[in-house]
């Protein structure tokens, strides 16, 4: 929607770019149509679609039943007619119910029709903890999603990287699930163009330069991150990924090879989650430059717990800068 005189001021949240992005771009291309549990009338349940019904109608910000695999089918029907849909699922959570649809024919009928059918389609999510929410509230799936081929993976943390990347993903014509990072959505504001601009999918973004040592991260977790790096005394380098799939093995890569150490945060259970491919990826392309062995930080192997116990699952700076001081001291 139109900046605020506050929004002009003091600049945007995570929230506020995501709906700068949606508006823009229906307002630019009338085949794109935002749909899902309350996304219309009540601007969905953090309000990132406000607004949208009352400019475009419900026709184009359509509230949907309370039915993720119909969300999802009736948006792959969309995109397979021409449209460009957006369905939003409320909490990654309810992806369960969505996942045949997405994952069995969103996913492959580019390949089903040797190119002749493409789904540009992009699936909204709010992800991960700390909000303490209930259960299927505030898990972090992104490497199922980015296990799956067919389906390009977003997740972006700031709100300048949230408007370029949906942007890109909206125009993309192939599937983009798209996580929002829901302990960010209202945290910072930030001051970005009000025109429209894109930042390509695929590439990650160097946030502080250093020679020491690289952390990897992702999502929430990269703010969390920066908080460690203030206790460390050394020259670290933060890498937020923005992009899980297709993943920026180049940038990866060059820092590593650069620092010849490395810390990997996320806010998934450690096993099998997507540190574990970033990681892998390390011990191919960089085991002659390594100075010690790459750390992980990440949930643990159980279930996110409720509220009460919620903080103690998620990395903390506590937890992030022990691993950095262990692996400089290796």
């Amino acid at each position: 929607m139109p900046r605020t005189e506050m929004m002009k001021d003091k600049g945007l949240t995570l929230v506020d770019a995501i709906n700068e992005a949606l508006y823009q771009e229906m307002e630019r291309d009338d085949r794109v149509v935002c749909l899902g549990e309350d996304v219309g009338l009540n601007g969905g349940v953090f309000r990132v679609t406000e607004g949208l019904q009352k400019r475009f109608g419900p026709d184009r910000s359509i509230d949907t039943p309370l039915a993720e695999s119909g969300i999802m089918g009736t948006a792959i029907g969309l995109a397979m007619g021409g449209m460009r849909p957006i369905p939003e699922i409320q909490f990654e959570g309810f992806l369960g119910p969505a996942f045949d649809q997405l994952t069995n024919h969103a996913a492959r009928y580019r390949t089903r029709t040797r190119g002749a059918v493409t789904i540009p389609m992009v699936v909204r999510v709010p992800v991960g903890g700390g909000i303490h929410a209930p259960e299927l509230h505030s898990d972090s799936p992104e490497a199922i999603y980015a296990h799956t081929p067919g389906l390009k993976v977003v997740m972006p943390c700031t709100p300048y990287d949230a408007k370029g990347l949906l942007l890109s993903a909206i125009r993309d014509p192939d599937p983009v699930v798209f996580f929002e990072p829901k302990r960010v959505y209202r945290s910072f504001r930030e001051q970005i163009p009000e025109e429209d601009y894109t930042i390509p999918i695929g590439v990650a973004k160097v946030v502080n330069e250093g020679t020491d040592l690289t952390v990897i991260s992702w999502g929430a977790p990269v703010f969390d991150c920066l908080k460690a790096m203030d206790e460390i005394d050394a020259s670290i380098e933060l890498i937020d990924l923005r992009t899980i799939y297709p993943l920026d093995e180049e940038t990866i890569v060059k820092s590593v090879q650069k620092t010849g150490r490395c810390v990997i945060v996320c806010e998934a259970p450690k096993t099998a989650g997507f540190a574990s491919e970033v990681a892998t990826v390390i011990q191919e392309q960089c085991f002659l430059h390594l100075k010690a062995p790459v750390q992980r930080v990440t949930g643990f192997d159980t279930v996110m717990p409720y509220y009460k116990l919620e903080l103690e699952y998620i990395p903390d700076p506590k937890r992030i800068a022990e691993a950095i001081s262990r692996t400089l001291a290796y």
